[in-house]
Protein backbone atom coordinates (compact mmCIF):
# COMPACT_ATOMS: atom_id res chain seq x y z
CA UNK A 1 0.00 0.00 0.00
CA UNK A 2 2.80 2.44 0.75
CA UNK A 3 4.10 2.11 -2.81
CA UNK A 4 1.11 4.25 -3.78
CA UNK A 5 3.32 7.16 -2.70
CA UNK A 6 7.03 6.27 -2.77
CA UNK A 7 9.44 3.54 -1.76
CA UNK A 8 10.36 5.09 1.59
CA UNK A 9 8.36 7.20 4.01
CA UNK A 10 11.26 8.22 6.27
CA UNK A 11 10.16 11.87 6.14
CA UNK A 12 6.69 10.96 7.40
CA UNK A 13 7.61 12.34 10.77
CA UNK A 14 7.26 15.53 12.77
CA UNK A 15 10.20 17.91 12.64
CA UNK A 16 10.79 17.68 16.36
CA UNK A 17 11.59 13.99 16.01
CA UNK A 18 14.48 14.95 13.74
CA UNK A 19 15.62 17.86 15.90
CA UNK A 20 15.70 15.49 18.90
CA UNK A 21 17.59 12.90 16.86
CA UNK A 22 20.08 15.62 15.94
CA UNK A 23 20.34 16.50 19.62
CA UNK A 24 21.09 12.87 20.54
CA UNK A 25 23.75 12.79 17.80
CA UNK A 26 25.28 16.10 18.91
CA UNK A 27 25.28 15.04 22.56
CA UNK A 28 26.99 11.73 21.88
CA UNK A 29 23.91 9.73 22.92
CA UNK A 30 23.38 7.67 19.80
CA UNK A 31 24.64 4.55 21.58
CA UNK A 32 21.82 4.73 24.10
CA UNK A 33 18.87 2.41 23.74
CA UNK A 34 15.29 3.29 24.56
CA UNK A 35 12.01 1.48 24.90
CA UNK A 36 8.82 3.28 23.88
CA UNK A 37 5.25 2.03 23.87
CA UNK A 38 2.05 3.21 22.23
CA UNK A 39 -1.21 3.09 24.16
CA UNK A 40 -4.44 5.06 24.42
CA UNK A 41 -6.34 6.42 27.39
CA UNK A 42 -10.04 6.12 26.52
CA UNK A 43 -12.01 3.68 24.39
CA UNK A 44 -13.32 5.40 21.26
CA UNK A 45 -17.03 6.13 20.74
CA UNK A 46 -17.65 5.85 24.53
CA UNK A 47 -17.45 2.12 23.94
CA UNK A 48 -16.01 -0.79 25.85
CA UNK A 49 -13.13 -1.86 23.58
CA UNK A 50 -11.04 -1.11 20.52
CA UNK A 51 -9.68 -3.21 17.65
CA UNK A 52 -5.92 -2.83 17.13
CA UNK A 53 -5.20 -2.17 13.47
CA UNK A 54 -2.55 -0.63 11.22
CA UNK A 55 0.38 -2.94 12.02
CA UNK A 56 0.65 -4.03 8.38
CA UNK A 57 1.41 -0.46 7.34
CA UNK A 58 4.00 -0.17 10.12
CA UNK A 59 5.70 -3.31 8.83
CA UNK A 60 5.81 -1.85 5.32
CA UNK A 61 7.21 1.39 6.75
CA UNK A 62 10.01 -0.53 8.47
CA UNK A 63 10.65 -2.76 5.48
CA UNK A 64 11.41 0.17 3.18
CA UNK A 65 12.74 2.67 5.72
CA UNK A 66 15.70 4.76 4.61
CA UNK A 67 16.52 8.41 4.01
CA UNK A 68 16.94 8.76 0.27
CA UNK A 69 19.06 11.32 -1.52
CA UNK A 70 16.12 13.64 -2.13
CA UNK A 71 15.19 13.45 1.56
CA UNK A 72 18.69 14.44 2.64
CA UNK A 73 18.79 17.27 0.10
CA UNK A 74 15.51 18.62 1.45
CA UNK A 75 16.69 18.44 5.07
CA UNK A 76 19.90 20.25 4.08
CA UNK A 77 17.78 23.19 2.89
CA UNK A 78 16.04 23.70 6.25
CA UNK A 79 17.14 26.77 8.19
CA UNK A 80 17.03 27.90 11.80
CA UNK A 81 15.96 31.35 12.98
CA UNK A 82 19.47 32.68 12.23
CA UNK A 83 19.16 31.47 8.63
CA UNK A 84 21.95 28.95 9.23
CA UNK A 85 21.35 25.29 8.29
CA UNK A 86 19.18 23.51 10.84
CA UNK A 87 21.19 20.27 10.60
CA UNK A 88 24.92 19.72 10.27
CA UNK A 89 26.22 17.92 7.20
CA UNK A 90 27.72 15.05 9.24
CA UNK A 91 24.35 14.40 10.90
CA UNK A 92 22.69 14.23 7.50
CA UNK A 93 25.36 11.74 6.45
CA UNK A 94 24.45 9.70 9.53
CA UNK A 95 20.78 9.74 8.49
CA UNK A 96 21.69 8.74 4.96
CA UNK A 97 23.57 5.68 6.24
CA UNK A 98 21.05 4.78 8.95
CA UNK A 99 19.26 1.42 8.77
CA UNK A 100 16.72 0.43 11.37
CA UNK A 101 17.93 -2.02 14.03
CA UNK A 102 14.97 -1.76 16.43
CA UNK A 103 13.11 -4.60 18.10
CA UNK A 104 9.36 -4.18 17.62
CA UNK A 105 6.69 -6.14 19.47
CA UNK A 106 3.00 -5.53 18.85
CA UNK A 107 -0.51 -6.83 19.22
CA UNK A 108 -1.43 -8.62 15.98
CA UNK A 109 -3.96 -6.70 13.93
CA UNK A 110 -7.48 -7.46 14.99
CA UNK A 111 -6.62 -7.88 18.67
CA UNK A 112 -9.29 -6.51 21.01
CA UNK A 113 -7.52 -3.91 23.14
CA UNK A 114 -8.28 -1.66 26.10
CA UNK A 115 -7.02 1.63 27.61
CA UNK A 116 -3.46 1.78 28.98
CA UNK A 117 -2.39 -1.40 27.19
CA UNK A 118 0.65 -1.12 24.88
CA UNK A 119 -0.49 -1.80 21.31
CA UNK A 120 3.11 -1.67 20.12
CA UNK A 121 6.51 -1.57 21.84
CA UNK A 122 9.62 -0.30 20.06
CA UNK A 123 13.07 -0.78 21.58
CA UNK A 124 16.45 0.08 20.11
CA UNK A 125 18.73 3.04 19.35
CA UNK A 126 17.08 6.08 20.85
CA UNK A 127 17.20 8.22 17.70
CA UNK A 128 15.60 5.48 15.60
CA UNK A 129 12.79 4.96 18.11
CA UNK A 130 12.19 8.69 18.15
CA UNK A 131 12.06 9.07 14.37
CA UNK A 132 9.51 6.24 14.06
CA UNK A 133 7.05 7.76 16.55
CA UNK A 134 4.91 10.00 14.35
CA UNK A 135 4.42 7.55 11.49
CA UNK A 136 3.58 4.69 13.86
CA UNK A 137 1.01 6.82 15.65
CA UNK A 138 -0.47 7.98 12.35
CA UNK A 139 -0.89 4.45 11.03
CA UNK A 140 -2.16 2.73 14.16
CA UNK A 141 -4.34 5.54 15.55
CA UNK A 142 -6.47 5.95 12.43
CA UNK A 143 -6.87 2.33 11.44
CA UNK A 144 -7.61 1.28 15.03
CA UNK A 145 -10.31 3.94 15.17
CA UNK A 146 -11.95 2.78 11.93
CA UNK A 147 -11.66 -0.94 12.68
CA UNK A 148 -13.34 -0.30 16.03
CA UNK A 149 -16.15 1.67 14.39
CA UNK A 150 -16.64 -1.12 11.86
CA UNK A 151 -16.80 -3.75 14.60
CA UNK A 152 -19.46 -1.73 16.40
CA UNK A 153 -21.51 -1.31 13.22
CA UNK A 154 -21.30 -5.05 12.54
CA UNK A 155 -22.37 -5.83 16.11
CA UNK A 156 -25.43 -3.62 15.56
CA UNK A 157 -26.19 -5.41 12.29
CA UNK A 158 -26.49 -8.72 14.18
CA UNK A 159 -24.98 -10.88 11.48
CA UNK A 160 -26.28 -8.95 8.46
CA UNK A 161 -23.69 -8.00 5.86
CA UNK A 162 -22.20 -4.50 6.21
CA UNK A 163 -20.62 -2.81 3.19
CA UNK A 164 -18.20 0.12 3.51
CA UNK A 165 -19.31 2.93 1.17
CA UNK A 166 -17.15 5.79 2.48
CA UNK A 167 -14.73 6.59 -0.36
CA UNK A 168 -16.35 9.88 -1.44
CA UNK A 169 -16.40 11.30 2.09
CA UNK A 170 -13.12 9.88 3.43
CA UNK A 171 -10.24 12.10 4.46
CA UNK A 172 -8.19 12.00 1.28
CA UNK A 173 -6.81 9.13 -0.78
CA UNK A 174 -4.87 7.43 2.00
CA UNK A 175 -7.75 7.95 4.43
CA UNK A 176 -10.09 6.21 2.01
CA UNK A 177 -7.77 3.25 1.42
CA UNK A 178 -6.85 2.81 5.07
CA UNK A 179 -10.52 3.10 6.05
CA UNK A 180 -11.57 0.43 3.56
CA UNK A 181 -8.88 -1.93 4.84
CA UNK A 182 -9.61 -1.29 8.52
CA UNK A 183 -13.36 -1.59 7.94
CA UNK A 184 -12.89 -5.02 6.39
CA UNK A 185 -10.76 -6.14 9.33
CA UNK A 186 -13.42 -4.82 11.69
CA UNK A 187 -16.05 -7.04 10.08
CA UNK A 188 -17.39 -5.41 6.92
CA UNK A 189 -18.17 -7.83 4.10
CA UNK A 190 -16.95 -5.60 1.28
CA UNK A 191 -16.26 -2.08 0.02
CA UNK A 192 -17.28 0.17 -2.85
CA UNK A 193 -13.63 1.28 -3.18
CA UNK A 194 -12.21 -0.50 -6.22
CA UNK A 195 -8.59 0.53 -5.60
CA UNK A 196 -8.82 -0.87 -2.06
CA UNK A 197 -10.21 -4.04 -3.59
CA UNK A 198 -7.20 -4.36 -5.88
CA UNK A 199 -4.57 -3.43 -3.28
CA UNK A 200 -5.91 -5.46 -0.38
CA UNK A 201 -8.07 -8.17 -1.94
CA UNK A 202 -11.28 -6.88 -0.35
CA UNK A 203 -14.55 -7.88 -2.11
CA UNK A 204 -16.00 -4.91 -4.02
CA UNK A 205 -19.72 -4.21 -4.29
CA UNK A 206 -21.98 -1.70 -6.03
CA UNK A 207 -24.54 -1.25 -8.81
CA UNK A 208 -25.93 2.14 -9.85
CA UNK A 209 -26.79 5.59 -8.50
CA UNK A 210 -29.71 8.00 -8.83
CA UNK A 211 -27.99 9.62 -11.80
CA UNK A 212 -28.48 6.41 -13.79
CA UNK A 213 -32.24 6.59 -13.27
CA UNK A 214 -32.36 10.30 -14.06
CA UNK A 215 -30.56 9.82 -17.39
CA UNK A 216 -33.59 7.94 -18.78
CA UNK A 217 -37.07 9.14 -19.63
CA UNK A 218 -38.64 6.83 -17.04
CA UNK A 219 -37.69 4.66 -14.11
CA UNK A 220 -38.86 1.39 -15.77
CA UNK A 221 -36.70 2.21 -18.79
CA UNK A 222 -33.68 2.80 -16.53
CA UNK A 223 -34.17 -0.49 -14.68
CA UNK A 224 -34.62 -2.38 -17.93
CA UNK A 225 -31.47 -0.85 -19.44
CA UNK A 226 -29.40 -1.70 -16.39
CA UNK A 227 -30.75 -5.25 -16.33
CA UNK A 228 -29.78 -5.68 -19.97
CA UNK A 229 -26.32 -4.22 -19.35
CA UNK A 230 -25.52 -6.12 -16.15
CA UNK A 231 -28.00 -8.96 -15.60
CA UNK A 232 -25.75 -10.55 -12.97
CA UNK A 233 -25.44 -7.45 -10.77
CA UNK A 234 -28.96 -6.06 -10.32
CA UNK A 235 -29.68 -4.34 -7.05
CA UNK A 236 -32.08 -1.61 -8.12
CA UNK A 237 -32.04 1.77 -6.36
CA UNK A 238 -35.73 2.47 -5.86
CA UNK A 239 -36.08 5.86 -4.15
CA UNK A 240 -35.31 8.31 -6.97
CA UNK A 241 -38.97 9.37 -7.29
CA UNK A 242 -41.47 7.34 -5.25
CA UNK A 243 -39.94 4.53 -3.22
CA UNK A 244 -42.73 1.95 -3.09
CA UNK A 245 -43.62 2.59 -6.73
CA UNK A 246 -39.92 2.10 -7.46
CA UNK A 247 -40.09 -1.28 -5.71
CA UNK A 248 -42.98 -2.32 -7.96
CA UNK A 249 -41.01 -1.27 -11.04
CA UNK A 250 -37.96 -3.18 -9.80
CA UNK A 251 -40.20 -6.25 -9.47
CA UNK A 252 -41.27 -5.83 -13.10
CA UNK A 253 -37.61 -5.68 -14.11
CA UNK A 254 -36.98 -8.72 -11.93
CA UNK A 255 -39.61 -10.75 -13.77
CA UNK A 256 -38.08 -9.76 -17.10
CA UNK A 257 -34.68 -10.89 -15.81
CA UNK A 258 -36.09 -14.28 -14.84
CA UNK A 259 -37.48 -14.77 -18.29
CA UNK A 260 -33.92 -14.37 -19.57
CA UNK A 261 -32.52 -16.85 -17.03
CA UNK A 262 -31.16 -14.36 -14.53
CA UNK A 263 -32.20 -13.32 -11.03
CA UNK A 264 -32.63 -9.89 -9.45
CA UNK A 265 -30.37 -9.63 -6.41
CA UNK A 266 -32.52 -7.07 -4.63
CA UNK A 267 -33.27 -3.40 -4.08
CA UNK A 268 -31.60 -0.50 -2.27
CA UNK A 269 -33.24 2.14 -0.10
CA UNK A 270 -31.30 5.37 0.30
CA UNK A 271 -33.75 7.78 1.95
CA UNK A 272 -36.97 8.08 3.90
CA UNK A 273 -38.34 6.01 6.78
CA UNK A 274 -36.13 2.98 6.32
CA UNK A 275 -37.97 0.83 8.85
CA UNK A 276 -41.42 1.41 7.31
CA UNK A 277 -40.22 1.31 3.71
CA UNK A 278 -38.23 -1.89 4.18
CA UNK A 279 -41.19 -3.65 5.78
CA UNK A 280 -43.51 -2.61 2.97
CA UNK A 281 -40.92 -3.44 0.32
CA UNK A 282 -40.46 -6.90 1.81
CA UNK A 283 -44.19 -7.54 1.54
CA UNK A 284 -44.18 -6.52 -2.11
CA UNK A 285 -41.12 -8.60 -2.96
CA UNK A 286 -42.40 -11.71 -1.21
CA UNK A 287 -45.86 -11.44 -2.76
CA UNK A 288 -44.24 -11.22 -6.20
CA UNK A 289 -42.16 -14.35 -5.63
CA UNK A 290 -38.86 -12.65 -4.80
CA UNK A 291 -38.45 -14.05 -1.29
CA UNK A 292 -34.67 -14.28 -1.72
CA UNK A 293 -34.24 -10.72 -2.97
CA UNK A 294 -32.22 -8.68 -0.49
CA UNK A 295 -33.04 -5.22 0.79
CA UNK A 296 -29.98 -2.98 1.03
CA UNK A 297 -30.11 0.28 2.97
CA UNK A 298 -27.80 3.29 3.02
CA UNK A 299 -28.30 6.95 4.09
CA UNK A 300 -25.92 8.18 6.83
CA UNK A 301 -26.10 4.99 8.85
CA UNK A 302 -24.10 4.18 11.95
CA UNK A 303 -24.29 1.59 14.72
CA UNK A 304 -26.95 3.40 16.74
CA UNK A 305 -29.23 4.02 13.76
CA UNK A 306 -28.85 0.40 12.66
CA UNK A 307 -29.63 -0.84 16.17
CA UNK A 308 -32.73 1.37 16.22
CA UNK A 309 -33.91 0.13 12.82
CA UNK A 310 -33.41 -3.49 13.91
CA UNK A 311 -35.52 -2.84 17.02
CA UNK A 312 -38.29 -1.42 14.78
CA UNK A 313 -38.46 -4.61 12.78
CA UNK A 314 -36.75 -3.31 9.64
CA UNK A 315 -36.34 -6.06 7.05
CA UNK A 316 -33.01 -4.76 5.78
CA UNK A 317 -30.36 -7.47 5.42
CA UNK A 318 -27.42 -5.55 3.91
CA UNK A 319 -26.24 -2.23 5.31
CA UNK A 320 -24.22 0.26 3.26
CA UNK A 321 -22.36 2.45 5.73
CA UNK A 322 -20.31 5.32 4.34
CA UNK A 323 -19.57 8.71 5.89
CA UNK A 324 -19.97 7.78 9.53
CA UNK A 325 -17.73 4.74 9.15
CA UNK A 326 -14.91 5.99 6.92
CA UNK A 327 -14.60 9.25 8.88
CA UNK A 328 -15.30 7.81 12.37
CA UNK A 329 -17.98 10.49 12.35
CA UNK A 330 -18.57 11.08 16.09
CA UNK A 331 -14.90 10.79 17.14
CA UNK A 332 -12.41 12.26 14.71
CA UNK A 333 -9.22 10.94 16.36
CA UNK A 334 -8.08 7.97 18.42
CA UNK A 335 -5.77 9.79 20.83
CA UNK A 336 -3.06 7.16 21.04
CA UNK A 337 0.22 8.29 22.63
CA UNK A 338 3.85 7.13 22.38
CA UNK A 339 5.78 7.26 25.64
CA UNK A 340 9.34 6.59 26.74
CA UNK A 341 9.40 3.80 29.34
CA UNK A 342 13.09 2.94 29.75
CA UNK A 343 16.60 3.88 28.61
CA UNK A 344 19.86 1.95 28.71
CA UNK A 345 23.48 2.98 28.41
CA UNK A 346 25.92 0.57 26.76
CA UNK A 347 26.76 -2.29 29.11
CA UNK A 348 24.23 -1.16 31.71
CA UNK A 349 20.83 -2.27 32.93
CA UNK A 350 17.60 -0.64 31.81
CA UNK A 351 16.70 2.56 33.70
CA UNK A 352 12.94 2.88 33.96
CA UNK A 353 11.39 6.26 33.24
CA UNK A 354 8.08 7.85 34.14
CA UNK A 355 6.42 11.07 32.94
CA UNK A 356 4.45 12.95 35.57
CA UNK A 357 1.28 14.97 35.14
CA UNK A 358 -1.25 16.74 37.32
CA UNK A 359 -3.75 14.49 35.54
CA UNK A 360 -3.29 10.94 36.76
CA UNK A 361 -4.39 9.49 33.43
CA UNK A 362 -1.45 11.26 31.72
CA UNK A 363 1.20 9.83 34.05
CA UNK A 364 3.08 7.27 31.99
CA UNK A 365 3.88 3.68 32.96
CA UNK A 366 7.52 2.53 33.14
CA UNK A 367 9.03 -0.79 32.10
CA UNK A 368 9.44 -3.11 29.14
CA UNK A 369 5.71 -3.64 28.94
CA UNK A 370 3.77 -6.74 27.92
CA UNK A 371 0.06 -7.62 28.18
CA UNK A 372 -1.17 -10.99 29.43
CA UNK A 373 -4.79 -11.95 28.72
CA UNK A 374 -6.39 -14.46 31.05
CA UNK A 375 -9.35 -16.65 30.12
CA UNK A 376 -11.65 -19.43 31.17
CA UNK A 377 -12.63 -22.11 28.69
CA UNK A 378 -15.16 -19.85 26.97
CA UNK A 379 -14.49 -16.24 28.03
CA UNK A 380 -11.71 -13.72 28.54
CA UNK A 381 -11.68 -12.54 32.17
CA UNK A 382 -8.89 -9.95 32.63
CA UNK A 383 -5.72 -8.39 31.20
CA UNK A 384 -2.53 -7.73 33.15
CA UNK A 385 0.08 -5.19 32.04
CA UNK A 386 3.44 -6.33 33.35
CA UNK A 387 7.18 -5.81 32.97
CA UNK A 388 8.67 -8.31 30.54
CA UNK A 389 11.95 -8.30 32.51
CA UNK A 390 10.18 -9.26 35.72
CA UNK A 391 8.16 -12.37 34.86
CA UNK A 392 4.87 -12.69 36.70
CA UNK A 393 4.16 -15.47 39.13
CA UNK A 394 1.47 -17.98 38.15
CA UNK A 395 -1.14 -16.18 40.22
CA UNK A 396 -1.20 -12.39 40.41
CA UNK A 397 -3.14 -9.30 41.40
CA UNK A 398 -3.92 -6.55 38.89
CA UNK A 399 -4.68 -2.97 39.93
CA UNK A 400 -6.51 -0.39 37.84
CA UNK A 401 -3.99 2.44 37.31
CA UNK A 402 -6.82 4.98 37.62
CA UNK A 403 -8.50 3.51 40.71
CA UNK A 404 -6.50 1.71 43.39
CA UNK A 405 -9.70 0.19 44.79
CA UNK A 406 -10.36 -1.69 41.56
CA UNK A 407 -8.32 -4.87 41.93
CA UNK A 408 -8.67 -8.39 40.65
CA UNK A 409 -6.91 -11.52 41.85
CA UNK A 410 -6.00 -13.96 39.10
CA UNK A 411 -5.82 -17.51 40.39
CA UNK A 412 -2.78 -19.67 39.72
CA UNK A 413 -3.27 -21.96 36.75
CA UNK A 414 -5.56 -19.58 34.84
CA UNK A 415 -5.09 -19.96 31.09
CA UNK A 416 -3.38 -17.00 29.46
CA UNK A 417 -1.64 -15.67 26.39
CA UNK A 418 0.76 -12.74 25.99
CA UNK A 419 -0.58 -10.29 23.41
CA UNK A 420 2.55 -8.53 22.14
CA UNK A 421 4.41 -10.75 19.67
CA UNK A 422 7.80 -10.21 17.98
CA UNK A 423 7.56 -8.20 14.75
CA UNK A 424 11.20 -7.27 14.14
CA UNK A 425 14.49 -8.21 15.75
CA UNK A 426 17.48 -5.94 15.09
CA UNK A 427 15.43 -4.33 12.33
CA UNK A 428 14.72 -7.59 10.49
CA UNK A 429 11.08 -8.62 10.09
CA UNK A 430 10.45 -11.92 11.86
CA UNK A 431 6.64 -11.83 11.86
CA UNK A 432 4.61 -13.76 9.32
CA UNK A 433 1.54 -11.68 8.61
CA UNK A 434 -1.79 -13.49 8.42
CA UNK A 435 -4.05 -12.83 5.46
CA UNK A 436 -6.65 -10.10 5.67
CA UNK A 437 -9.40 -12.71 5.86
CA UNK A 438 -7.61 -14.50 8.72
CA UNK A 439 -7.29 -11.19 10.56
CA UNK A 440 -10.99 -10.45 10.00
CA UNK A 441 -11.92 -13.88 11.41
CA UNK A 442 -9.58 -13.30 14.36
CA UNK A 443 -11.57 -10.19 15.30
CA UNK A 444 -14.86 -12.08 15.35
CA UNK A 445 -13.39 -14.99 17.28
CA UNK A 446 -12.09 -12.64 19.96
CA UNK A 447 -15.23 -10.54 20.23
CA UNK A 448 -17.17 -13.75 20.73
CA UNK A 449 -15.12 -14.50 23.84
CA UNK A 450 -15.86 -11.24 25.67
CA UNK A 451 -18.88 -10.72 27.91
CA UNK A 452 -21.63 -9.08 25.86
CA UNK A 453 -21.68 -6.15 28.31
CA UNK A 454 -18.26 -5.08 26.99
CA UNK A 455 -19.81 -4.73 23.52
CA UNK A 456 -22.95 -2.77 24.33
CA UNK A 457 -23.18 0.84 23.16
CA UNK A 458 -24.65 2.51 26.25
CA UNK A 459 -22.64 2.35 29.50
CA UNK A 460 -20.57 -0.66 28.45
CA UNK A 461 -19.12 -2.99 31.05
CA UNK A 462 -15.54 -2.08 32.03
CA UNK A 463 -13.41 -5.12 31.25
CA UNK A 464 -10.82 -5.69 34.01
CA UNK A 465 -7.43 -4.32 32.95
CA UNK A 466 -4.71 -3.41 35.39
CA UNK A 467 -1.04 -3.16 36.18
CA UNK A 468 0.40 -6.32 37.71
CA UNK A 469 1.01 -5.49 41.36
CA UNK A 470 4.81 -5.36 41.16
CA UNK A 471 4.66 -2.98 38.19
CA UNK A 472 2.04 -0.88 39.96
CA UNK A 473 4.28 -0.54 43.02
CA UNK A 474 7.32 0.25 40.85
CA UNK A 475 5.38 2.99 39.08
CA UNK A 476 4.31 4.53 42.38
CA UNK A 477 7.88 4.37 43.65
CA UNK A 478 9.18 6.20 40.59
CA UNK A 479 6.40 8.79 40.76
CA UNK A 480 7.14 9.55 44.41
CA UNK A 481 10.86 9.75 43.69
CA UNK A 482 10.26 12.13 40.78
CA UNK A 483 8.13 14.31 43.01
CA UNK A 484 10.87 14.37 45.66
CA UNK A 485 8.75 12.53 48.20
Amino acid sequence: PLSLYRSSLALLTDLYQLTMAFGYWKSGMLDREASFYMSYRYNPFEGGFSIACGLSHVIELVRGFRFEGEDIAYLAELRGNDDAPLFEKRFLEYLSDMRLTCDIDAMPEGTVAFPHEPLIRISGPIAQCQILESAVLNMINFQTLIATKAARVCIAAQGDAVLEFGLRRAQGVDGALAASRASYIGGCAGTSNVLAGRLFGIPVRGTHAHSWIMCFDSEPEAFQAYAEAMPNNCVFLVDTYNTLEGVRRAIEAGHALRERGHEMLGIRLDSGDLAYLSIEARKLLDAAGFEKAIIVASNDLDERIIASLKSQGATICVWGVGTKLATAYDQPAMGGVYKLAAVRRPGSEWEYKVKLSEQAIKTSTPGIQQVRRFSTEHEYVADAIYDDLRPMSDGCTIIDPMDITRRKVISAGTSHVDLLVPITRAGKIVYEQPSLDETRSYVQDQLGRFHRGVKRFVNPHQYPVGLEQNLYELKNELVLKARGL
